[in-house]
């Protein structure tokens, strides 16, 4: 009698030195068209889940967001105004260009390490790493002038004269001229800020 266990692993490695073989039969044009249908599968998945990711409600599945930066947003502007527009995490702090935002959801898988050991799990510890935290998200908006908020706040369309005085000189004479960017000015626009003793001319 035929042991079980034999005969499925001899079906196994039949199959396995079929598929290693090189095709007899199968025409050059098949394999292309079979190659092209998985290559545009495998980029519909993995632009579905890019896409999943890309979403508030995933950045704020983690309590550490929800609780701390998500409800510090709810209060300003971004979240509620009187055009009912509102402007998502990924918004402000995923770039729209694709190989941006590819470079930026590598830079952010560094924030699951951040989920799995607990570095922000409670209110405490956030506060605790609140300024360094900060700071990467200003350094990476300084460095690229501001992108995030550029897709929505245009110089270009700025009616300065629908703005106060000070903002219309500080716009003037920092941001029409390129001397500065929207972050140097902007911090703690959406969210609290940390102590910012020490920050260059912040006062």
């Amino acid at each position: 009698m035929t042991n079980p266990i034999s005969k499925g692993w001899g079906l196994v490695k039949s199959i396995w030195h079929r598929a290693n073989k090189p095709a007899k039969y199968l025409s050059v044009g098949f394999l292309t068209l079979g190659g092209f249908v998985a290559g545009v599968m495998f980029w519909g998945g993995f632009n579905t889940a890019l896409e999943l990711t890309n979403t508030e409600a995933f950045c704020i599945s983690c309590h550490e967001m929800e609780q701390n930066v998500f409800a510090e947003l709810k209060p300003t502007i971004h979240y509620s105004n009187r055009s009912g527009v509102r402007a998502t995490c990924p918004d402000c702090h995923v770039p729209h260009n694709w190989t941006d935002k590819i470079a930026r959801k590598m830079q952010a898988s560094k924030e699951v390490y951040g989920k799995i050991f607990g570095t922000i799990s409670t209110r405490e510890k956030f506060e605790d790493q609140r300024r360094r935290l900060a700071g990467h998200e200003w350094d990476r908006l300084k460095a690229n002038d501001s992108l995030e908020c550029r897709n929505c706040h245009s110089a270009e369309s700025m009616d300065i004269t629908q703005q106060s005085s000070r903002a219309a000189t500080a716009h003037q004479t920092f941001l029409f001229k390129g001397e500065k960017t929207c972050i140097d000015c902007h911090k703690g626009i959406a969210h609290e800020l940390p102590d910012m003793t020490g920050v260059p001319g912040w006062k």
